[in-house]
């Protein structure tokens, strides 16, 4: 039987604008479809920070600049970065498995995803999206529409929403039906569209969800054998640019939380990594996450690199 892997793709495979996503998903595609050549079955997620808040930006500006134009929701603005960083991946994917000699196909499932509308986070919003600000843009910006900023890992400001906690993926049952059937599967794409559950039924709600603990949520219901966390860098480490800087091979959750507990991973990079594969590992015993790098991911699933975490 096929192993089943759930990828969570981070920012660096899909760059900061359509025409770079369009070529950076070229070289995304080549080590996803190593690994399905390996006999390995694919649910593959996404981040969308960077595109949602694109998109939202781009309909406000088209609404103040015209009043017939009408200003896109939050929650449609995360669908449509989910539709068009999903038709980037297909289309990279299927150029690379036709390369490959592969018969497989490749599809994107537009996918909500149910919060908690009590959820703390929504007092507290975290979660970066969009383009980088200076501080003086920023401050403009809050005073004009309202919104929050926060500086982001000394790149500058930006804007922050609400990220609440995933509690039940919408289509988990399509999803796995396409797996079982053979397909690899684009889902769950920025953490998934964030509803709440009403009286009226499902309805979106201004947040995005962190796309790792989405990843974990779906790689726990799926019963995968991995979570896989692609990021920029090998493998995880401790006393991060310091002179006793120390990578973490292989590690317990235990261990980690350790490491948590000694403020060892940065709130906006690592430490969401790390702690949705100790979601999963909890939830999954016999399951393992890795988090490695995008280009070494065949490498990190025969064990030679990345930071393998375990029960």
């Amino acid at each position: 039987m096929n192993k089943k892997i759930v990828i969570a793709l981070g920012g660096n495979a899909l760059g900061n604008s359509p025409k770079d996503q369009l070529q950076l998903v070229k070289e995304t595609a080549r080590p996803l479809v190593e690994l399905v050549k390996n006999g390995y079955e694919l649910v593959i997620t996404h981040g969308n920070g960077p595109q949602v808040g694109m998109i939202n930006l781009a309909t406000e500006i088209a609404h103040k600049s015209s009043a017939n134009t009408p200003q896109i929701p939050f929650p449609e603005c995360g669908a449509m970065s989910q539709g068009y960083i999903g038709y980037h991946l297909q289309q990279a994917i299927y150029e690379e498995l036709k390369r490959n000699g592969v018969r497989k196909s490749v599809v994107s499932v537009v996918t909500q995803v149910v919060v908690d509308e009590r959820d703390e986070a929504f007092q507290n919003p975290t979660k970066p999206i969009g383009k980088f600000y200076n501080k003086e843009e920023a401050k403009e910006i809050e005073k004009n529409s309202g919104y929050t900023f926060i500086e982001d890992a000394g790149r500058g400001y930006r804007r922050v929403v609400a990220s609440p906690k995933p509690i039940r993926i919408v289509e988990i049952e399509t999803i796995e039906t396409l797996v079982k059937a053979g397909h690899i599967v684009i889902a769950v794409g920025g953490g998934g569209i964030p509803v709440i559950e009403s009286e009226n039924g499902l309805k979106g709600v201004d947040a995005v969800i962190d796309k790792d603990r989405s990843a974990a949520k779906l790689a726990a219901d799926m019963n995968a054998d991995r979570l896989i966390i692609l990021t920029a860098v090998d493998k995880v480490a401790i006393n991060f640019n310091k002179p006793n800087q120390k990578d973490l091979d292989e590690i317990t959750i235990n261990k980690l939380q350790e490491y948590i507990d000694e403020n060892q991973f940065a709130k906006g990079s690592m430490l969401p990594k790390v702690e949705a594969c100790m979601e999963f590992v909890k939830a999954n015993q016999k399951g393992k996450a890795i988090i490695a790098s995008l280009e070494n991911a065949s490498a990190a699933i025969k064990g030679e690199t990345g930071t393998i975490i375990r029960a």
